[in-house]
């Protein structure tokens, strides 16, 4: 049991410490290959503004995962912690990593997505939360910027592309 917790906030303390979406995504691929034991190279994330019901997204057969850039600036500005905007990102990239394992039935990935969390971080943790609840509240869902119709912003290799979130 002790093991299991000191594993639990290793992974917790390397959440925390994460500043971009290379290091998060370093830590989903490292959670995936602990329990479910699969992985993958050569994804690239693609930021794009898309429709509020749409968090993310991954092709079938290609190598990207576009994230919804609208909400992932409205979590940023809903006042969510540190903690939980990791949590958001986290959670979001994990579910479209597992889509891009081959893992397209959206209820077996919400459950591996609820193993993957509650070992690695904890039933209490954010990201578990997110899996279980949700990831867009009514809190986050005002903020969302309606208008924000930038270019998609690509970034071609997520293993190696430290790219800051943070502004």
């Amino acid at each position: 049991m002790i093991e299991h917790v000191n594993r639990s906030q290793e992974y917790i303390e390397m959440l925390d410490k994460s500043k971009d979406f290379q290091e998060i995504f370093s830590l989903v691929k490292k959670a995936v290959k602990k329990i479910v034991n699969e992985a993958r190279v050569g994804l690239m994330l693609v930021l794009a503004s898309l429709p509020e019901k749409i968090g993310a997204y991954h092709e079938i057969g290609s190598n990207s995962i576009v994230l919804n850039r609208r909400l992932l600036g409205a979590v940023i500005k809903s006042g969510k912690t540190f903690r939980e905007i990791n949590s958001y990102i986290f959670t979001i990239l994990l579910h479209e990593y597992l889509h891009s394992l081959g893992h397209l039935d959206e209820r077996q990935v919400q459950e591996i997505s609820y193993k993957v969390t509650s070992n690695t971080l904890g039933e209490n943790h954010p990201a578990t939360k997110f899996v279980v609840n949700g990831l867009v509240d009514n809190q986050v869902s005002r903020f969302i910027d309606e208008h924000n119709d930038e270019m998609p912003k690509i970034f071609p290799d997520l293993e190696n592309t430290s790219q800051s979130y943070i502004h």
